[in-house]
């Protein structure tokens, strides 16, 4: 039994936008360009907090120790799926991301990972909100990296 609509266009690429601008927000180490794409009350799986609700907690305890250390985060906005909702107000996204980490010694190291997460919206044609988050890393990737990029150095 299949139960996935073909997703609309439209719908697609509001998953795709909000992707994008993840991966902006973090290559330029903006948290406060960020918070706007995700729920005040977004619940979240992290690396350093296994289990986080509330926006201003996943700030703090991930994207804080996360993407100061890391360089050219990016996702092949081409190979993101998506499921839609009849209504179009719910969507799940999913995609591979591609990073460079940093070893204690400054040594780089590619730091691949995947997302999922839960999105919706108000009403159709308004841009998509994080309800949920789960980013991992590949399996073998060293979970932390020890780069110090700032905002004004990103």
């Amino acid at each position: 039994m299949k139960l996935l609509s073909p997703v609309n266009p439209e719908d697609m690429q509001a998953v795709r936008d909000w992707f994008d601008t993840l991966a902006q927000c973090c290559r330029a180490v903006d948290y406060e360009a960020a918070r706007p794409i995700f729920a005040e009350d977004m619940i979240a799986f992290g690396t350093f907090t296994d289990f986080m609700t509330g926006r201003d907690l996943a700030e703090a305890r991930q994207w804080r120790n996360v993407w100061g250390t890391i360089r050219n985060f990016r996702y092949d906005l081409d190979k993101i799926e998506a499921i839609v909702s009849a209504d179009r107000l719910m969507a799940i996204g999913m995609g591979i991301w591609e990073s460079d980490g940093f070893h204690p010694n400054g040594d780089r190291f590619d730091r691949p990972g995947r997302t999922t997460v839960t999105l919706g919206r108000k009403k159709v044609g308004d841009p998509f909100v994080a309800t949920h988050t789960h980013m991992s890393l590949f399996r073998g990737t060293p979970e932390r990296s020890y780069g110090k990029f700032t905002k004004a150095t990103g």
